[in-house]
């Protein structure tokens, strides 16, 4: 068994802490009631584990490979994605006049991280056409939705965000790749795109380029970027393939880990200049790409989730059938390692961080379906900043998790971790990334200090603060001993998170170097305490429920004390480090280093 989906934390949570009926009540979600949602979960269980799971190895071993500008990927993937399109995966979470499912966010990010714990290399393809997808309906004209949503939605074709180039990394006002207009109004587009995931392979039909680039005479900076579609073959009226565009792959990368991933350098316009079609209006590219990003940045921390829940699962398997020492309690041999206090735990650790952050993302998926389907329009409102400040957290925080747990991964494996051949060592590997594509560790950290906490002056931070404080009442109603351990970690925990929001709120402009110089451990801190608070509440629902099902609740109450004892008693720290280490960060210049 290589993966095995985690149905029963994940219904778990969506219904318990997400507020799967709450969801389902929400007009046009009448059909998404539990019954489905497990029907849903059920299925693409089979499908991850017996389809997608069995070629994660495979290709990490056979990586795709590049020859005279085409892509071929690990044997086995076009079958899979043949199947993952016929099986309607790809439209889980997108309208249905365009020939999607209409699911919640809420059901689909749970189908979303069994994808990536089965095979991240794979998921990575129809996680990129998600975000182009997203882009166009919510940005293009009439006419390019109905020319591409439709085949991208059914699978038939995929998509890629293009965005970094050789001299622009993150820093996307240094784009140069350039777009001149046509008579018949499209576009000829020139210029190199690097680190493109699936910007050539073999599983579709057509891949849908969705390109940055600047028009004559645009400003200079992010205020003169313009989005365009850019097909790797031209459309026709009819809706057919005609002949291929000047877009090519001149070479793949070779990376430390998502080797099956190919991820592209790509020409436009070496040829006379790639065709393609402006996305809404000239110059506001960037402003439409960031729906692509943002809804790619909840994905990418679904990654780190989903790795290391896997992880974990390889960790376990490996920690029961390896002996090693007596146990320390007296014993005649040598006993499974799983019965060694320090084993248990990094194992403990490794469930405790995994299942605080799958309830945290599963909570921020619910916001963001209450933002969207919610009657009330100050509740729209509400869920919108509530979706918009938990994003950088899942994004940053789940991620610099994922590397740690995969780490603990290979730790519990020993020497045998290090060896390649037993599979530990990929799962840390692939992890290694997701900090860094989509927006690294810093950007989301500087996101959730400036565009999230200084802008709105700490309201919607507030505000979370304010229900952890409710919950905080609600443990102590509960007087149970493990209620109180959570309680006494919890207040402190929330007290740190508020000390760091108000030196934030009065540093954030007479000393912002100071302040941004902590914003990762804000981010941290409050991934740390927000994960926690979601702990807090399985607490208490595991005792209320214990006797339905005691080993599964028994397991769920251990895990989120030791939660509390152990990763949330760091919040102090952190909070204390966030207002004293910006000045000394500072002091050190450049030429000191």
């Amino acid at each position: 068994m290589s993966y095995q989906a985690p149905l029963k934390d994940m219904l778990f949570v969506m219904q318990e802490l997400a507020g799967l009926s709450k969801v389902s009540a929400q007009p046009g979600f009448e059909d998404y009631d539990l019954d489905t949602a497990q029907a849903v979960l059920e299925e693409s269980a089979k499908f991850c584990e017996g389809v997608v799971a069995p070629l994660n190895w495979e290709g990490d071993q056979h990586p795709s490979s590049w020859k005279d500008g085409v892509v071929t990927t690990t044997p086995g993937f076009k079958e899979a994605f043949t199947q993952f399109a016929e099986g309607g995966w790809q439209g889980v979470i997108h309208p249905t006049e365009f020939g999607g499912q209409g699911f919640p966010k809420l059901i689909a990010t749970p189908c979303a991280e069994m994808l990536h714990a089965a095979n991240m290399s794979f998921a990575l393809c129809p996680m990129l056409t998600d975000g182009a997808i997203e882009a166009l309906l919510t940005a293009a004209s009439d006419e390019l939705k109905q020319k591409f949503a439709h085949k991208l939605i059914s699978g038939q074709w995929t998509g890629t965000m293009n965005l970094t180039e050789p001299q622009a990394g993150s820093d996307l006002a240094a784009v140069r790749s350039r777009a001149e207009p046509q008579t018949d109004g499209t576009y000829k587009v020139f210029g190199t795109k690097i680190f493109i995931t699936y910007g050539e392979h073999d599983m579709a039909e057509n891949i849908v380029h969705l390109v940055l680039a600047r028009v004559p005479g645009a400003p200079e900076g992010v205020k003169g970027i313009s989005l365009f579609v850019v097909p790797k073959f031209i459309v026709n009226d009819d809706g057919s393939l005609g002949a291929r565009n000047d877009a090519w792959c001149v070479s793949i990368e070779h990376k430390l880990g998502i080797k099956a991933s190919p991820t592209a350098v790509l020409q436009f316009g070496d040829h006379g200049g790639a065709e393609g079609y402006l996305v809404g209006d000239e110059n506001r590219g960037l402003e439409y790409m960031f729906i692509m990003m943002n809804a790619a940045r909840f994905a990418v921390g679904m990654q780190g989730i989903a790795i290391a829940d896997r992880a974990y699962q390889k960790a376990v398997r490996f920690a029961h059938e390896r002996t090693q020492s007596r146990d320390l309690a007296g014993s005649t041999g040598p006993v499974a390692i799983i019965n060694h206090p320090d084993v248990k735990r990094m194992l403990l650790n490794m469930r405790a961080h995994t299942e605080g952050a799958r309830a945290l993302a599963y909570v921020a998926a619910a916001a963001s379906d209450a933002a969207h389907h919610a009657t009330d329009e100050a509740v729209k409102a509400h869920n919108q900043a509530v979706y918009e400040y938990l994003v950088p957290v899942v994004k940053g925080f789940s991620t610099e998790m994922s590397i740690d747990m995969a780490s603990l991964g290979v730790q519990i494996h020993g020497g045998m971790g290090f060896i390649e051949e037993t599979g530990a060592a990929q799962h840390w590997r692939d992890a290694r990334i997701l900090t860094i594509y989509e927006g690294t560790t810093a950007i989301q950290a500087n996101d959730i200090v400036g565009r999230k906490t200084l802008r709105d002056k700490g309201a919607v931070a507030k505000a979370l603060c304010a229900q952890i404080a409710i919950t905080e009442q609600d443990l102590a109603a509960h007087g149970d001993d493990d209620c109180t351990a959570m309680l006494n970690a919890l207040r402190d925990g929330r007290l740190a998170l508020e000390d760091a929001i108000d030196y934030i709120l009065a540093k954030g402009k007479s000393d912002p170097k100071a302040v941004y110089a902590g914003a990762v451990t804000y981010l941290k801190l409050a991934g740390v305490v927000l994960s926690g608070w979601q702990m807090g509440r399985a607490m208490m629902i595991a005792l209320d429920k214990m006797d339905s099902d005691p080993k599964f609740f028994h397991a769920k109450l251990i895990t989120a004390r030791f939660y509390a004892e152990s990763v949330l008693t760091q919040a102090a720290g952190l909070a204390q480090s966030i207002r004293l280490t910006g000045p000394t960060i500072n002091r050190m210049s450049a030429e000191m280093f």
